[in-house]
């Protein structure tokens, strides 16, 4: 796992996108499943979704992760490329449900799938916290940094079971 100090254009930022990637020991369809299924998307990232994943839709839930259950989810899926590719946008750490996090710029999460000897690695992306307010900024990418470690942990629990 890795954090990238990079951002596409212009000079490298360390604050703009995390990276994290995994070999996972499963099937490229049993992967792409946890993913791009909404139940099972719900299942490992410890959220209760309102409907199913398709491009262009914006979902709603809720947070399952324990003291995290009074927090509403929203986010934007972008592109399903069977497979291959899974996106969404949402609002990075938006957990103060006295805050409306509508106004701020989204940040761009990636999914990328790409078989290995053994199983698929999994690549997930999280870029655009440079846009973020400054005043949210650093503990937005602080929050996600330690959250996509517990997350990809939580998927390779979930496809190897």
């Amino acid at each position: 796992m890795k954090t990238t100090e990079s951002k596409t254009g212009g000079t490298p930022s360390p604050t703009d996108r995390i990276q994290r990637s995994i070999q996972l020991q499963a099937p490229l369809a049993r992967v792409w499943r946890a993913l791009s299924d909404a139940r099972e998307f719900g299942t490992w990232f410890r959220v209760e979704l309102d409907r199913d994943f398709a491009p262009g839709a914006e979902i709603g839930g809720r947070v399952t992760y324990p003291g995290y259950e009074h927090i509403r989810f929203r986010m934007w899926i972008e592109r399903m490329e069977p497979e291959r590719l899974f996106t969404l946008r949402w609002h990075p750490a938006a957990v103060d449900p006295q805050v409306d996090y509508s106004k701020e710029p989204t940040t761009l999460v990636e999914f990328r799938l790409e078989p290995v000897a053994g199983g698929v690695r999994l690549t997930v992306t999280e870029s655009g916290f440079d846009k973020l307010p400054a005043h949210r900024r650093d503990e937005a990418f602080r929050m996600n940094s330690g959250g996509w470690d517990v997350q990809v942990e939580n998927i390779r629990q979930h496809v190897g079971r």
